[in-house]
């Protein structure tokens, strides 16, 4: 007899998005990461193509990070912004 070893973590499911992400895109986004969620998988953003966002779409990826979903490849333009909005807060 053999013992297999379980694994720690969810198995995880990544969710590629491209082009532009606006606020009007949001809800499906957060169905598919729901979803994911309920069955039992983490889910991770991939934001690699994504070439535009709004306001909308800057505060959904920063409420979400580490607590409803993980973000990959999260271009640079996206990362300053969120830095801004992170130290705009602080102040």
């Amino acid at each position: 007899m053999s013992v297999v070893p379980l694994r720690t973590a969810n198995p995880a499911v990544t969710i590629r998005v491209s082009g532009q992400l606006f606020q009007g895109h949001l809800t499906y986004l957060d169905q598919v990461v729901r979803s994911a969620t309920e069955c039992g998988l983490w889910a991770i953003v991939d934001l690699q193509h994504v070439v535009e966002l709004d306001r909308a779409a800057l505060f959904y990826l920063m409420r979400g990070e580490g607590h409803e979903f993980a973000m990959v490849a999260c271009p640079d333009f996206i990362q300053q912004r969120m830095r801004h909005e992170r130290q705009a807060a602080a102040a």
